[in-house]
């Protein structure tokens, strides 16, 4: 019953006290979650905190929640905030990544066990890669991308959440899109 009902639907009954809710709405969205918070962060110590930081500000919010959006975009909107926050707190102006950063992604790249060493040692090569080229990327482009394809934001909620326009949005993740190609193409091209 409640692990079919969306989101919105199950943020509403944690705010009303009904903590399996939660638990189901955590486990639908703490791995895209924590992959955005990954690869935006400047280090992964950054990356957990900012993260965790979401998760018990939503623990906190819930009694203020109210659907005026998708509850995923009211999740990322907190992780966004909350990353901005330690960025300008560390004084940094734009996102990097750390260098164990490709060993994460690598992991969250599951393989059978029985797998070939040569083909999980390809497929950690191509993690690694994937996160060069996205560290590579323009801060917004990289924002854009992530949520998009992390968070499974709309264009329309990605333009609300960062305030810029539809098509601005649509032109970072195109370019995003069109550069993460290039790039990983030149790779498989070395």
């Amino acid at each position: 019953m409640t692990e079919d009902a969306d989101d919105e639907t199950l943020m509403i009954r944690y705010a009303q006290g009904e903590a399996e809710a939660f638990a189901i709405l955590y486990e639908r969205h703490r791995r895209g979650l924590y992959r955005f918070c990954l690869r935006m962060a400047p280090d992964r110590g950054r990356a957990e905190e900012v993260f965790q930081d979401a998760w018990l500000n939503l623990v906190h919010s819930r009694a203020r929640y109210r659907v005026e959006s998708r509850f995923v975009t009211f999740l990322y909107q907190i992780a966004r905030n909350r990353m901005i926050d330690v960025l300008r707190k560390d004084g940094r102006t734009a996102f990097s990544l750390d260098d164990d950063v490709g060993e994460g992604l690598a992991a969250t790249l599951e393989s059978p066990s029985s797998e070939q060493p040569h083909r999980m040692l390809e497929r950690k090569r191509d993690a690694e890669r994937m996160v060069e080229a996205l560290e590579s990327l323009p801060l917004a482009q990289r924002e854009a991308f992530l949520l998009h394809e992390e968070g499974e934001l709309t264009l329309e909620e990605i333009a609300t959440l960062t305030g810029v326009g539809r098509e601005t949005v649509k032109s970072r993740v195109r370019y995003a899109l069109t550069r993460l190609r290039t790039a990983l193409r030149e790779e498989a091209d070395v």
